[in-house]
């Protein structure tokens, strides 16, 4: 049997950022039950494989994996493709945890139902988003019943936690900013932003790394 490896952070606390990501593609001909579906898949990915060593907070880690799967949409002609072994796999999942739930009469953890399919968390965990349904979320009455209530982060914090971002980057001298920019706005690989600021991919990974410690430092003051 596969070792399972719980999740570094929980995805549920961060749908949020789904939200924020799914936003900046309304209104260009996909619905946003299917960008909220696929960044929901990105946040799943992102949760499972982020390592909180690296000293990058998670949604720095997370908003690019998430963008990347809904763009991936677009690619892919605007539908969350499942493949035939994973949407067998959901519905085992779905009903083993629909036995579970039987015998214990508590909603079973994600540990519990990959143990009992001999694999992964995270592929339990795909898994069973594959096989839920997309939830509509704006069908519901006139009075707002029926809707789903996404949790989203408060616009004023926002604008604290952006103003405060810019006041530690504002400590960064001109090169550091640039690196900053190429890795995380222009989403260029260490090897790309080695070429472009004429730097070798270990240096660049050094020195975004002490950039990073240095931020999180600066921020957590």
């Amino acid at each position: 049997m596969e070792q399972s490896r719980k999740p570094a952070v929980a995805a549920e606390a961060h749908l949020g950022l789904v939200h924020l990501c799914a936003n900046r593609f309304r209104e260009r001909g996909i619905e946003y039950e299917e960008l909220y579906s696929a960044g929901c898949l990105g946040l799943v990915k992102a949760a499972n494989a982020f390592d909180a060593e690296r000293g990058v907070c998670f949604s720095t880690y997370a908003v690019p994996v998430i963008l990347g799967e809904i763009r991936r949409l677009f690619r892919e002609g605007g539908s969350v493709h499942v493949g035939r072994r994973l949407q067998e796999l959901g519905m085992r999942a779905s009903r083993i945890a629909e036995q579970l739930r039987q015998q214990n009469g508590a909603e079973p953890t994600v540990r519990q139902i990959a143990d009992a399919l001999g694999i992964s968390e995270s592929e339990t965990a795909e898994a069973l988003c594959a096989a839920q349904p997309v939830a509509s979320l704006t069908a519901g009455t006139d009075d707002g019943e029926g809707c789903t209530d996404i949790p989203v982060p408060s616009p004023e914090n926002r604008i604290q936690e952006h103003l405060a971002l810019e006041q530690v980057l504002s400590l960064l001298d001109a090169r550091d900013r640039r690196l900053l920019h190429l890795r995380y706005h222009e989403n260029l690989t260490q090897c790309q932003t080695a070429a472009q600021l004429g730097m070798t991919q270990v240096q660049v990974s050094r020195r975004e790394k002490k950039i990073l410690l240095f931020l999180r430092a600066e921020l957590l003051k």
